[in-house]
């Protein structure tokens, strides 16, 4: 009995830290690819590049908190998970501000930045994606976690549709129209999170 105990607890530290050194590729993925589409997003005068860099950040904040519930029991990571859906909430809220702004002072983007830009993200996220894979039904924790990396692929295809959408219309409006799809995006995963949070919260403590 004492050694089948002790193997589940071998098992259970080897799963933490497999789940930590993944954790860290991603995060430091996801820091280097915020600053490099934030400062794009500027120059380019993209809605929805400034959106997914956005998305970056929220999404680094996310694993470096998924770092911290590793260790922790399920209502932490629950708890943690709750946190999570805030974050995207508040990203969901950013970008439909960033849409409304638009609309009111229109520009037209640089289209040929926000694709170069897209693509390299989508490559980036992309790695993420592979190297989440096997942990997406582990536990609440890197359930959320894999939500928020498989977001970010679906915002880099947007934004390079959006830019090819710039670049036939010559207008702004390809990118505030993904800009906003990519706030519904973050709100619906927003919800997606905080009910598999609460369902967690709501399992009795053992």
């Amino acid at each position: 009995m004492a050694d089948c105990c002790e193997n589940k607890a071998c098992a259970v530290d080897a799963l933490r830290e497999r789940q930590s050194a993944t954790l860290k590729i991603v995060l430091g993925i996801n820091a280097l690819m915020f600053v490099v589409e934030l400062i794009s997003g500027m120059l380019a005068g993209s809605t929805a590049l400034l959106s997914d860099s956005l998305d970056n950040l929220g999404d680094a904040m996310t694993y470096g908190l998924s770092l911290y519930a590793v260790t922790r029991g399920p209502r932490s990571k629950a708890r943690v998970a709750l946190f999570k859906s805030a974050l995207i909430l508040f990203a969901g809220v950013f970008v439909f501000c960033q849409v409304a702004y638009r609309i009111a002072v229109p520009v037209i983007p640089i289209y040929e930045t926000m694709g170069l830009v897209s693509l390299l993200a989508l490559v980036a996220n992309g790695a993420c994606l592979i190297l989440l894979w096997k942990h997406r039904e582990e536990d609440i924790n890197m359930s959320s976690v894999w939500e928020c990396s498989r977001n970010d692929i679906a915002a880099n295809i947007a934004v390079f549709v959006a830019a090819g959408g710039v670049f036939l219309s010559h207008s702004g409006w390809p990118d505030i129209v993904i800009g906003l799809a990519l706030a519904l995006l973050f709100l619906r995963s927003a919800v997606k999170v905080l009910k598999g949070a609460r369902t967690e919260l709501k399992r009795p403590a053992v």
